[in-house]
């Protein structure tokens, strides 16, 4: 698929959603007697573990709800969300959802084992963090144009975290805007990329941009660029591809969803107490720290964004050239 070069290739997903109706209010607190367990895509320490540990510890200090974090990570998410379409939809059971098995895996996969809109009820939308493009700071490379003009006279190696990863789907979608060809090094997460990136060994990577601010304010990374729809407070600095003339956004969005089925009352009052939880001063800090910008989102519009997320990425998919 080929896409010309300052075209649109993907749309800020978190203002995808148009604001529709309210969803009736209801009282933040606990809604079960048991333990919620929050199943997590991924293994411990990333950005979605950070961020249901988050959820689990004020919903127990602040609204006595006993939660615990469940990671289930594997085939890109399929594994954690097919077990959660399959559990009882009585609150207990619930995903922190993502791009993986919700919006990539569906384009990505022939089949899937679970119906990504129909079979789940999708709660409460949290908000979203950005990737961008680091360069080597010996290169001398320090704008969009100047990667472009480095680019054509030499190929670069791209690390990302992994073949279909929001890292892998931004290097392509890269290429395709600004006419040019990369090398793809793919690894287990973005930590091996950015070691091998520390050594030398990559001309480039691509990661969540806050996350990466340490480097960034060491000088062992030029952050030429950040796939957001505006530049992030955190790093003001950093400017978007967008103002340099590259209309690429693409965002890895997180949220609360859980089993298909679910009582409208039970719903309401998960999603009013999320809101409430990502609402309190000390969780928005930590978010900040985390790259993620938090947007209230009704369990309608969640639902819709869901949705219309999966044609948004569904180009990108394929002009990476990883859907099956």
């Amino acid at each position: 698929m080929k896409l010309d070069r300052r075209t649109i290739l993907a749309v800020g997903l978190a203002a995808a959603a148009t604001l529709a109706a309210p969803t009736a209010m209801a009282e933040p607190g606990s809604w079960s007697s048991e333990p919620v367990r929050i199943v997590v895509t991924f293994p411990p320490g990333g950005t979605s573990d950070l961020v249901a540990r988050l959820l689990a510890k004020h919903l127990d200090a602040d609204y006595g709800q006993k939660a615990v974090v469940d990671n289930r990570p594997g085939a890109a998410g399929t594994v954690a969300a097919d077990y959660v379409s399959q559990q009882s939809p009585d609150g207990t059971t619930l995903i922190l959802s993502n791009n993986a098995p919700f919006t990539i895996a569906p384009t990505r996969f022939k089949s899937i084992p679970y119906e990504p809109i129909a079979g789940f009820t999708h709660v409460a939308y949290i908000g979203a963090s950005a990737p961008g493009l680091f360069v080597q700071p010996a290169h001398g490379i320090n704008t969009v144009d100047d990667y472009i003009a480095s680019a054509k006279k030499k190929q670069p190696t791209y690390g990302s975290s992994g073949v279909g990863s929001i890292s892998h789907i931004l290097g392509e979608a890269v290429d395709a805007a600004l006419g040019v060809e990369s090398i793809h090094v793919p690894y287990k997460g973005s930590s091996p990329a950015i070691q091998d990136f520390r050594a030398g060994v990559l001309d480039t990577f691509y990661d969540m941009v806050v996350q990466n601010s340490q480097m960034i304010e060491d000088k062992e990374a030029i952050a030429i660029a950040i796939a957001s729809p505006e530049r992030n407070p955190q790093l003001p600095n950093v400017p978007t591809f967008k103002e340099q003339g590259y209309d690429i956004v693409i965002e890895n969005w997180v949220g609360l969803s859980g089993p298909a089925g679910m009582d409208a009352g039970m719903v309401n009052t998960i999603h009013d107490t999320v809101l409430a939880v990502f609402a309190n001063p000390e969780v928005q800090k930590r978010l900040i720290e985390l790259g993620i910008t938090h947007t209230p989102m009704s369990t309608a519009d969640y639902t819709s964004f869901v949705k219309k997320s999966i044609d948004v990425w569904a180009p990108l998919i394929k002009a990476a050239g990883i859907a099956e």
